[in-house]
């Protein structure tokens, strides 16, 4: 299934079922349902089977009249994993990472998977990443590699926004991670069962129609389910925590001299089976 969170003729944020280029309206056609995707997925042993059947046609639109928002606008965390395909860990000329490397984006940089990303005031060192991300579906600490499947809800496509310079003048790089609009992600949730094995699937990043970056998540060098017994040694992983899971070779940093993104720049970015996301840059007002 494909889960969406969007407003229809500017109305309050909804869920909705995507099937091919139409949508189904949950409050409509189950009346009672929970009405916020976190809440959702905290019920969904409970409600799944009602959500698989929704086939109002009364409750059902086109796509192109519905707003996308992001899928989860107030997750609890926001974790996202560094140097991750062995391509880009190459292209950086880094060391290949023997324990994973790990960094927060704040939740206020959450984003719609279609709206405009911000050229901040203060920086022109503006980068695409893509990324595939995934939406934590049950709470748990001490997660074993075994176990972990169990707690994936789904999977998106995100956009880790990074301003280079703020990231790489210091070994912290929440700051360079972090800035408003520069946490895109969606079009939706594709669940888990849906998706099946999410190491093999193609992952890409156009700029301009120029395709910059192209691999496939088996390049991983840490999988979706070693990263989750890592991180829940750390810490608990609660129900709606939204993980990015690392960028494939072809940033634009990398480049040589580096190509960054400027207002008018257009960034696509696609994961077959999870749909795509784009958006336009625009200098911060």
């Amino acid at each position: 299934m494909k889960l969406a969170t969007m407003t229809v003729d500017g109305g309050a944020p909804e869920i909705g079922l995507v099937k091919g280029d139409q949508v189904v309206r949950l409050k409509q056609a189950l009346p009672g349902l929970p009405t916020s995707m976190i809440e959702l997925i905290a019920r969904w042993d409970a409600v799944r089977g009602d959500v698989e059947r929704a086939t109002d046609e009364a409750a059902t639109l086109p796509m192109a009249r519905v707003q996308l928002l992001p899928p989860i606008s107030n997750p609890g965390k926001i974790m996202a994993m560094g140097l991750n395909y062995a391509d880009h860990v190459r292209e950086g000329g880094a060391a290949m990472p023997q324990h994973q490397i790990w960094f927060a984006k704040c939740v206020s940089a959450v984003h719609a998977p279609f709206a405009p990303i911000q050229v901040p005031k203060v920086s022109d060192a503006v980068d695409y990443e893509v990324e595939m991300v995934f939406v934590v579906g049950k709470r748990g600490r001490h997660i074993s590699r075994a176990a972990a499947p169990g707690h994936v809800f789904g999977y998106c496509v995100g956009n880790d926004v990074s301003v280079r310079d703020w990231q790489l003048r210091t070994p912290q790089w929440i700051l360079g991670k972090s800035f408003d609009t520069h946490a895109p992600f969606g079009p939706w949730i594709t669940t888990a069962d849906e998706v099946g094995d999410p190491h093999r699937l193609d992952i890409r990043c156009l700029v301009n129609g120029d395709v910059r970056q192209n691999s496939n998540t088996r390049e991983f060098i840490f999988d979706v389910y070693e990263q989750i017994a890592y991180l829940s040694q750390s810490m608990t992983l609660e129900v709606g925590d939204v993980i990015y899971t690392g960028t494939p070779g072809g940033v634009g940093v990398a480049m040589k001299p580096p190509i960054y993104l400027k207002a008018g720049d257009r960034v696509r970015c696609e994961i077959d089976g999870l749909g795509a996301i784009e958006a336009t840059l625009e200098n911060e007002a």
